[in-house]
């Protein structure tokens, strides 16, 4: 599998607002993911559910920028800064690495994120 390829994709379907979308095409059934907040997820399943919640809060999207994406063997790593509205009246703005370590199947096992700030 072309992991660059994978990982441009993939990139691309999340810089669309498609979060969810990319997470049940791209992750393996048992990958796992966590957050610079300590947040974490065990399996797919859980972070789709995740996803789900998290994209039904949103009330605006003010902007999804895909900066940069590099890879190496079987590890990505991509920069977005995510701006939203959310419907409770707050206001996301994160600026992010999440780095992405992809099985031999061109499925995502393990997903992190970085505070770029």
């Amino acid at each position: 599998m072309d992991i660059k390829t994978l990982a441009t994709e993939m990139d691309n379907i999340v810089a669309q607002g498609a979060i969810v979308d990319a997470v049940k095409q791209y992750f393996a059934d048992d990958a796992n993911t966590s957050d610079y907040n300590k947040v974490t997820t065990t399996g797919k399943a859980q972070m789709v559910e995740k996803m789900e919640g998290f994209a039904g809060a949103i009330a605006e999207v003010n902007g999804i920028t895909h900066h940069h994406t590099v890879v190496d063997d079987n590890v990505s790593a991509s920069e977005f800064t995510f701006d939203f509205n959310m419907k409770d009246g707050s206001h996301i703005y994160w600026h992010e690495i999440i780095r992405r370590i992809w099985n031999a199947d061109g499925k995502v096992i393990q997903e992190e994120y970085f505070n770029a700030k």
